[in-house]
């Protein structure tokens, strides 16, 4: 073991109940005697755990935070079928499964529950926030207004992923299995993230981890409609968005206006698109000025 694998906080693993299936998870344990804050963490479109959120995880666990982070139902290694199944009320549900299950533990201050999202779960965290009555939110390149997010990938591709959302709820309604399209691919495929940088996501995947990027396509018909900036408007508590000025899969105009109307949020602009954020110096920015902010709320 190296010096610095010495220094890496404690990890295991944990399952919690969410909806009747089994999410898994990790739990990352700080180095404190009394009760301390935690932070939940769940990722992207598709994401999964082990697509870098180990990094943020280990530094707010180094920072004096226990750590959360966790596959939604149908992803990764959590249960539920048909897999690949992206849907968001489930996915708000899952949020609050975590959320029970990190203030059903002794060393975690059940009173101070923060919210981590990227992307798509940047959008979530900002939409349950006041439900679970987390006490921070911190939105990283989140997903904030569905219609700009459609209206990003071009009326072409917005029909064409439509066509395929309708074959799949329709394959749904004879309950059939689904049918599927890509989270990623090049600018002019058939996915749900098309722009140039979206070959950035896939570059998260770690070297050996089998990883389905399919979605089932029914959530091409949702996401258009889905548009957590009310809920961001309307935040009474502590909450860090953080944008990418170049970012073409999140658009950032719609958070940067919405997080600008609330004195409670604190706005960071970065020129960046929407994956470098996860690794380089950019994610060294990132994860630095989120640290700093729950030190700001929490210590």
């Amino acid at each position: 073991m190296t010096s610095s694998d010495a220094r890496k906080p404690a990890r295991r693993d944990i399952t919690f109940t969410s909806g009747g299936e089994r999410c898994a998870g990790w739990l990352y344990r700080t180095d404190r005697d009394e009760p301390a804050p935690c932070v939940v963490i769940a990722h992207g479109l598709a994401g999964v755990k082990e697509m870098r959120l180990d990094a943020y995880a280990e530094r707010f666990a180094m920072a004096g935070y226990h750590v959360i982070v966790f596959d939604y139902r149908h992803f990764g290694a959590s249960g539920g079928t048909p897999r690949q199944l992206l849907d968001i009320r489930r996915q708000h549900e899952d949020w609050a499964a975590a959320v029970r299950f990190a203030r059903s533990l002794p060393e975690v201050d059940s009173g101070r529950i923060a919210l981590w999202g990227s992307s798509l779960s940047g959008g979530h965290v900002l939409a349950v926030a006041a439900k679970l009555r987390a006490a921070a939110v911190i939105a990283q390149v989140p997903h904030v207004d569905g219609l700009a997010s459609t209206l990003a990938l071009g009326p072409r591709q917005s029909l064409r992923l439509a066509g395929h959302g309708v074959l799949d709820a329709g394959r749904a309604l004879l309950h059939r299995s689904p049918h599927y399209v890509p989270a990623s691919g090049p600018p002019g495929s058939l996915a749900l993230m098309t722009a140039p940088e979206a070959q950035g996501y896939l570059a998260l995947v770690p070297p050996g981890l089998s990883f389905d990027q399919r979605v089932a396509a029914r959530f091409a018909l949702r996401v258009g409609l889905y548009s957590p900036r009310k809920a961001l408007r309307r935040l009474e508590i502590p909450a860090l968005v953080q944008v990418g000025s170049s970012d073409r899969t999140t658009p950032p105009l719609a958070a940067i206006k919405a997080a600008r109307r609330n004195p409670n949020v604190t706005l960071a602009i970065h020129e960046t698109g929407h994956f470098e954020p996860y690794t380089g110096e950019l994610f060294e920015t990132f994860v630095g000025e989120q640290a700093a902010f729950l030190d700001g709320v929490f210590v």
